[in-house]
């Protein structure tokens, strides 16, 4: 079998053209991935909702009610910065079932991929900043809540703080956060992630990927995580065009082969889920995004999965 990867057609609901969120990628994500023969529209797989049970372990009932039935108060709707409709809605809910689909398949298989997720900006009663539902932390919660998994790692490498996740999670000691982001950048107010690792403005490939490999090798042997999500958020593009840092396709794509590499050296399933990235050319993004899928399709068979599975 090829890699898992994880997609649904409700994941680019109509939206209003020209808006600063880029709500075709993940179509496009979609159309790049089949156009360019890592897989086929019958090998993705298709997730159901994720539960409101499974929701609510990690967001509060009336928030997600609010939301849901388009009720949110004018402050929050600001701060999430997309206009409500039972579409995105309904997106929303299903991308998040996407995640937790990705991690069964990460933890049966070893590695599976999201065409979505990491919605790290969501917090427990309120959205922010794109973000309406916490994937990664709702994930974390049904894993550990499920005894599918004792300890979950979350590796963070969006270009902005993954504040909700940090929040979120703060109580759960099974649920290690851990965010490299730009230090200069959003949230303005920071959370505490159990690991912070703040980057310089103008950071390139090569000091990147040493902060990367050097966190790796200290944290995994560390904590030992029964599966590590792996935000490869793609808005450390030195073309993004809300992030900071300097980072080339090249980067990127070393970025991403290590963070695998290194979890499944040590046999930690990882799952990958796509983040943030930002650029008004969105097929240009489309692909920089299929660069996690790409490298994880190469990942995948050079440590022979396919036949293992």
């Amino acid at each position: 079998m090829r890699l898992p990867l994880v997609y649904h057609d409700d994941y680019s609901p109509p939206f209003p053209a020209g808006h600063r969120f880029p709500m075709e990628k993940f179509r496009l994500l979609r159309g790049h991935l089949v156009a360019s023969g890592l897989t086929s529209d019958a090998e993705l797989l298709r997730p159901a909702l994720c539960p409101p049970e499974v929701l609510a372990l990690a967001h509060c009932p009336a928030y997600i009610e609010r939301y849901m039935s388009g009720e949110l108060p004018h402050d929050d709707q600001r701060r999430l910065g997309l206009p409500w409709s039972a579409a995105l809605a309904r997106r929303t809910l299903r991308a998040v079932g996407g995640s937790l689909l990705a991690a069964e398949q990460a933890l049966q298989h070893g590695l599976a991929c999201h065409l979505a997720g990491g919605t790290h900006h969501a917090h427990y009663d309120h959205p922010s900043g794109f973000c309406i539902f916490n994937d990664l932390a709702v994930i974390a919660r049904y894993l550990l809540e499920a005894g599918k998994a004792q300890r979950v790692l979350i590796f963070d490498c969006d270009v902005h703080q993954g504040d909700g996740s940090a929040r979120l999670l703060a109580d759960i000691p099974e649920a290690i956060t851990v965010s490299l982001h730009c230090e200069k950048n959003f949230p303005a107010r920071k959370a505490a992630s159990d690991w912070d690792i703040p980057l310089p403005m103008g950071m390139g490939d090569s000091a990147y990927l040493k902060v990367v490999d050097d966190a790796l090798n200290y944290l995994l042997p560390l904590y030992q995580p029964d599966i590590v999500l792996y935000d490869a958020g793609v808005d450390v593009h030195r073309d993004d065009a809300l992030g900071y840092l300097q980072l080339t396709d090249a980067g990127i794509a070393a970025r991403d082969r290590a963070v695998l590499e290194h979890c499944l050296g040590r046999d930690i399933p990882v799952v990958g889920l796509i983040g943030g990235g930002y650029d008004q050319d969105r097929h240009a993004l489309a692909r920089r995004h299929g660069i996690l899928h790409h490298s994880a399709s190469k990942v995948w068979v050079s440590r022979g999965l396919a036949g293992a599975s």
